[in-house]
């Protein structure tokens, strides 16, 4: 059945040109072609970048990141509270406030008091500077080595200055190992985060992400079980242009070295918005559209490997307006605030209010923990709540 089901999968007017055939990407005469079993490798290499990665923010990334002044916000924990815990795991981590009074009711605090756990709960779950810092260095350290390693493997290939020599005896074209051992490397990666992706600092474009990692996983094994290894390696040379330079700035702006975090944004901006709004659609979209089907008529494989670089493009699109508005927060203020994807820390008075542990009363006595204040942010429903009172119906 097994069998069956692969012969099914893999016909030949699906995923090659017409009059092409598997037999004739068969290995022979020294020359040696891509095969899907050859991406089997990539789990066991994931895997190890797994390790690699533990290892290297253990022992590098976190030496670093206190050398550069790297310094986690002290946090004040949340008070235990049952009922608290509990809503906040099974309702929500941001209530509203008529919510907020009801809770201050069955806990017996003020208003302020349940805005303060919530916003230390919260913090709580947050990941700290350091792990940030870390995980920034390690993807830094990768999309740094996998760039220029890359640059150095196409630099004396035609297709990188004239992408339509993807296409010269396609898909007749013998794999060379340095090509075989970066597209390894690369699809490893790329698994690796999805591994890791539970215990990763999780942003505001999380779901997107996702889709880039999927994406991007199945446009290299399709490109290479299909032999368009010269249009992906383009591809993904394109990608790591850009993603170290976004993953140097991060660092830079958790050392808070504002002047270097800002010039770094400034270059990441430039280089991506040339390589993924101009160089992307008009050199690989176009000759993936156009030139790639100069010799033979269109066939399943052209049509789904265009939906996946159509795919990603709409991703590139969504990332740009998001850099559009760093950008503009940053002609406004002058410098870098921070990553719009990225959750910010709450302060014990982010909420605007004063917060102390008991609030002084109008004739100046101390409040109990449990008492409602005659004054402060509490709302008129929270007030008779806490003192007893069913509101009117």
């Amino acid at each position: 059945m097994l069998s069956s089901l692969s012969e099914w999968f893999w016909q030949e007017r699906l995923w090659l040109p017409p009059n092409n055939t598997w037999a004739a990407l068969e290995d022979r005469d020294g020359l040696v072609y891509p095969h899907a079993r050859d991406l089997l490798a990539a789990l066991p290499v994931a895997l190890a970048l797994v390790v690699m990665r533990l290892a290297f923010e253990r022992f590098v990334g976190l030496p670093l990141g206190r050398l550069l002044g790297v310094r986690d916000q002290t946090r004040r924990p949340a008070r235990p509270n049952a009922t608290l815990e509990k809503y906040f795991l099974t309702e929500g981590w941001k209530p509203k406030e008529h919510q907020m009074a009801v809770l201050a009711v069955q806990c017996g605090l003020t208003l302020p008091q349940i805005q303060r756990w919530f916003r230390r709960r919260r913090n709580q779950d947050r990941p700290s500077l350091t792990k940030k810092f870390c995980e920034a260095s390690w993807r830094f350290s990768f999309y740094f080595c996998s760039f220029f390693g890359g640059l150095s493997v196409l630099y004396h290939e035609s297709w990188l200055w004239a992408p339509v020599m993807c296409w010269d005896n396609y898909p007749n074209q013998p794999l060379q190992p340095a090509l075989y051992y970066w597209y390894l490397l690369e699809l490893s990666f790329y698994v690796s985060l999805l591994i890791t992706l539970p215990f990763d600092v999780r942003r505001k474009d999380f779901k997107e992400q996702v889709t880039h990692h999927f994406v991007t996983i199945l446009l290299i094994s399709f490109s290479y079980s299909s032999n368009l290894l010269r249009i992906g390696s383009l591809v993904l040379l394109l990608h790591d242009a850009s993603d170290y330079l976004l993953e140097a700035g991060k660092m830079f702006n958790y050392t808070h070295w504002r002047k270097v975090c800002d010039t770094l944004f400034i270059i990441f901006s430039l280089v991506f918005f040339y390589t993924r709004l101009v160089l992307f659609p008009t050199q690989i979209l176009y000759t993936t559209y156009y030139e790639s089907i100069a010799k033979w008529g269109p066939f399943f494989g052209y049509y789904f490997f265009n939906v996946l670089l159509v795919m990603l493009q709409l991703l590139h699109v969504f990332w740009s307006c998001l850099i559009l508005r760093m950008i503009y927060s940053f002609v406004k203020k002058g410098r870098m605030e921070k990553d719009v994807r990225s959750d910010v820390e709450e302060s014990d008075s982010s909420d605007g209010e004063a917060v102390p542990e008991h609030l002084p009363l109008k004739n100046g006595a101390a409040a109990r923990p449990g008492a409602a204040p005659t004054d402060g942010p509490r709302s008129r429903t929270a007030g008779r709540l806490a003192n007893g009172h069913t509101p009117a119906t």
